[in-house]
């Protein structure tokens, strides 16, 4: 069932385009033949071995002594290769087409292992080949029982190309706002969820007896026919739980052998209910827009849970109006992206708001054969597609069973615009794992120019299916190994006690103690590395600012001075040959200060 364009400029619906709902659940059904218990590993980077393939005239003898006789002169210049760049390396075993394979006396970067292979290739002309010997790890596949009927997310043809990104990123750090009815408690989504709000100003389409409060729950949105006014709905609606089948998506808990699998499963969402019966008014709609992301919404408690990633999967007719626009410039000026439905009235998008709103990532529906969904939305607004699903091959995630009021936790298929956003909102959270420095135009871009071309007809859909492998390669960045969390410590207000991080991805938690604070922190930065630094502060009305010095901590080298509740970054580059130190400085301008009022976390990576 598809909605029709809304007779109320001042609703917004759901873009949600058909149903079918799942029975009841089958715990740990089998799916197939593939080891599902395989754990997620982290990219190999680092290697401490390599291989070396000689150019021999003779047969090959596997097993052979390695180097020895003649091939001593081998050796030798192996060695001295080895010194140039300060390790020593020995001959391990042969392989079966009679490569040498080399152990390194310590790990090292793959493309420093590159560049000794290539060092060593220069000082012996009889090498044929020389590369690093990388480690590889078996690819994450999930036993959620029923992440065999996610088609969305593998298909070779219409799918996302998620399974490989998952061995990249899988969210962590990161929280994806779901601005929709609402959430359903769900034994898939447990633990998923931080503290959302509930912005529904009007009680008779909130249906939970009040109005704005912190309880972001869906007591269901189930309408009788007419009762939304000039006959709209046409019919009797259930109740959709559409929030829940978004946040499902994006995060449902994956390898929990339960359900489903969520696209950034380690990534947090935060519920903001603004769509009750009969839809929801534009001016919550910019309230939660804006909260999501940090800003300041009179009334409502400030929010500790910043979202970087806001998905909004739902839409109405016209023009982009001023409320919403300046919502969504609010929340792009505070580092948050945000990822629009193009709608389900088959017809172009600069007619469907706010799909057409500047500075939003629209997106288009896909159907498991690649091409355009019927009922998509389309033209050159459209930024990307992904898979919205159509009969016969639905998008399945959580839900509720309840036709009314709340019932038992249930998973089933939907279709629409509304389904093929949350896929790209997954991978937006995935993107900044990898790499939090990205703004909300890094992250359009790199989606955009990493999305495949359509394997089936989509005109006016954007440049292609999202490719969530592609992309998330495209963020750049490190993987920070997990939990890797300190605390400032005092006194570290000046270069020469600041305080030492060494792990890359390091997340810091600090706090100006007072107006004349100023906090340092000092980074050992190999040779052609980038230092990434992004510091979020915990009160939207504070202002600190971010700085990087050379060696020295003399020499500014970068900045940020974004105003107050507006994240700051920056990078600077090692561009010499050897590793140097750089200092990162977090300096007081206004606002908070203490514990509380005066937090921030500051992310640094390399």
């Amino acid at each position: 069932m598809k909605h029709s364009q809304s007779k109320y400029p001042s609703f917004l619906k759901f873009c949600v385009a058909a149903v079918i709902t799942a029975g009841p659940v089958f715990a740990h059904a089998s799916v197939g033949d593939v080891d599902m218990t395989a754990k997620a590993q982290p990219a190999a980077t680092s290697t401490d071995r390599m291989i070396v393939k000689y150019k021999e005239t003779g047969p090959v003898v596997p097993g052979a002594a390695l180097m020895a006789g003649p091939s001593q002169a081998r050796l030798a210049i192996v060695q001295r290769s080895g010194q140039q760049f300060g390790l020593t390396m020995k001959a391990l075993h042969t392989t079966a087409n009679g490569a040498q394979i080399l152990k390194l006396d310590k790990k090292m970067d793959v493309k420093d292992v590159a560049a000794i292979a290539k060092d060593l290739m220069e000082r012996d002309a009889s090498i044929e080949y020389a590369e690093p010997d990388r480690i590889m790890h078996p690819m994450f596949t999930p036993n959620d029982p029923r992440y065999s009927e996610q088609w969305h997310y593998g298909d070779s043809t219409g799918g996302l190309r998620l399974p490989a990104a998952w061995d990249l990123a899988t969210g962590t750090g990161i929280v994806v706002a779901v601005i929709d009815t609402g959430f359903r408690p769900h034994a898939d989504l447990a633990g998923q969820f931080v503290q959302g709000y509930d912005f529904i100003t009007d009680t008779a389409i909130s249906n939970d007896g009040n109005g704005r409060d912190s309880d972001a729950s869906d007591p269901g949105d189930a309408v009788a026919a007419g009762a939304c006014g000039n006959g709209e709905p046409l019919r009797a609606q259930t109740s959709s739980w559409h929030g829940t089948h978004v946040a499902g998506t994006i995060a449902a808990k994956t390898n929990n052998g339960l359900g489903v699998a969520g696209v950034a499963y380690n990534a947090k969402v935060l519920p903001l209910r603004v769509l009750g019966k009969c839809g929801g008014y534009t001016s919550d709609i910019a309230d939660a827009i804006t909260w999501a992301s940090g800003g300041t919404v009179s009334g409502v408690p400030a929010n500790a849970n910043k979202a970087r990633v806001i998905n909004m999967s739902l839409g109405g007719g016209g023009a982009c109006d001023t409320t919403t626009q300046n919502a969504i410039n609010g929340a792009r000026a505070r580092g948050t992206v945000v990822i629009v439905a193009a709608g389900n009235d088959n017809m172009n998008v600069s007619n469907a708001s706010p799909a057409n709103c500047s500075g939003v990532v629209a997106i288009a529906a896909t159907t498991k054969a690649g091409g355009r969904a019927s009922y998509s939305n389309y033209g050159n607004l459209i930024d990307v597609a992904a898979p919205g699903g159509d009969t016969g091959a639905l998008i399945l995630s959580t839900l509720n069973a309840g036709s009314g009021a709340p019932g038992a936790d249930s998973y089933a298929g939907y279709a629409g615009t509304s389904m093929a956003t949350p896929h790209v909102a997954g991978v937006a959270a995935l993107m900044l794992s990898k790499n939090a420095a990205l703004t909300p135009d890094d992250i359009e871009s790199k989606l955009k120019s990493t999305a495949r071309a359509f394997p089936g007809t989509c005109n006016s859909c954007g440049t292609g299916i999202v490719d969530a492998l592609a992309a998330v390669k495209s963020a750049g960045g490190t993987t920070p190994p997990a939990g890797t969390t300190i605390n400032e410590t005092e006194s570290n207000n000046a270069y020469g006690s600041a305080n030492a991080v060494t792990v890359s991805g390091t997340v810091v938690k600090g706090n100006m103690g007072s107006s004349t604070d100023s906090d340092y922190f000092a980074v050992q930065l190999p040779a052609g590395k980038t230092l990434s630094a992004t510091m979020t502060i915990g009160s939207s009305s504070a202002d600190y600012d971010l700085y990087a010095y050379n060696s020295t901590g003399t020499t500014q080298v970068a900045m940020s001075e974004n105003g107050a509740g507006v994240a700051d970054s920056l990078t600077t580059t090692n561009t010499g040959t050897t590793t140097l130190t750089r200092y990162v400085r977090v300096k007081y301008y206004s606002g908070g200060t203490g514990a509380t009022s005066g937090a921030y976390t500051l992310k640094l990576s390399w």
